[in-house]
């Protein structure tokens, strides 16, 4: 594989530009095509978005890759680090620069800011343990918001993203509580509080998630297909069960249970 192709990790990056056009989808509906410019930006932007912070990871973690992923770039020699560090920044400027061709304040300011938290996080906050915990899940939130205003309709998409966010936080949670025995170098929530109260955190989040989607139906924001949300709703509730006694297994159907509410959101935009 090409070096700069395997630093970028455009496999995950290509992923991310399917989800900000499903989250154009959720906010448009099929008037999707009247916004197809700002679709293509909105792809690109998040494309070099994407494999900016991939190369920003390569850089700050080479040594943990030594033995972790000798395969990569950086540890294998084929990419200096400092090469590394240069193009990922080059992408988070580009990603920034490309954004003002959709002339959108509200999608300029989420790309800026998103920057700006993906580098905060690789540089400091992913050590810090549960605010590190929060920044992921904003920027897994943002992704909506930005797929909402590319196409003018931001706020549509604020149910989805606040969702994403606290489910988030609980998965990110869950997988630090599976994760403790081998963390080093990070002061995680479950460190700082024991186990058990960190469960019950990441149980209090798996459920607030949930309970948000309870609004859609009362506005009826979208169609009768949007109510097979409830078969996620409840997968959610058993992770936050299952968090106390398996979090690997909680953390694996909290991402299967992502995926089912974000399949009931796009069902929700065909109504009959």
């Amino acid at each position: 594989m090409n070096k700069y192709l395997q630093l970028f990790r455009t496999g995950n990056a290509i992923m991310g530009i399917v989800g900000v056009f499903v989250a154009c989808f959720m906010a448009a509906g099929f008037d999707i095509a009247d916004e197809i410019v700002n679709l293509l930006i909105s792809a690109v932007v998040v494309f070099m978005f994407m494999c900016g912070g991939n190369a920003l990871n390569d850089y700050i973690d080479y040594e943990i890759d030594k033995t972790a992923h000798p395969e990569r770039p950086i540890p294998s020699g084929r990419i200096e680090r400092k090469t590394a560090l240069y193009a990922g920044l080059v992408m988070f400027i580009s990603s920034v620069a490309i954004s003002f061709l959709t002339m959108d304040i509200e999608c300029i300011a989420i790309v800026i800011v998103a920057c700006i938290l993906m580098v905060a996080y690789e540089t400091c906050l992913k050590q810090r343990g549960f605010i590190g915990n929060i920044t992921i899940a904003i920027l897994t939130g943002m992704m909506f918001l930005l797929g909402g205003s590319v196409v003018g309709s931001m706020m549509d998409n604020a149910i989805v993203a606040a969702m994403a966010m606290l489910v988030s936080i609980g998965r990110e949670i869950t997988k630090d509580i599976e994760d403790m025995d081998s963390d080093e170098g990070r002061i995680t929530l479950p460190m700082r509080i024991g186990i058990r109260n960190a469960s019950i955190i990441a149980c209090a989040f798996y459920v607030a998630g949930p309970l948000l989607s309870i609004q859609p139906m009362i506005a009826g924001t979208y169609g009768i297909l949007y109510y097979t949300v409830l078969i996620a709703d409840a997968v959610f509730v058993f992770c936050a069960i299952s968090v106390f006694k398996d979090p690997h297994r909680s953390q694996k159907l909290a991402k299967k249970a992502m995926v089912l509410a974000l399949i009931s959101f796009i069902l929700g935009v065909f109504r009959f």
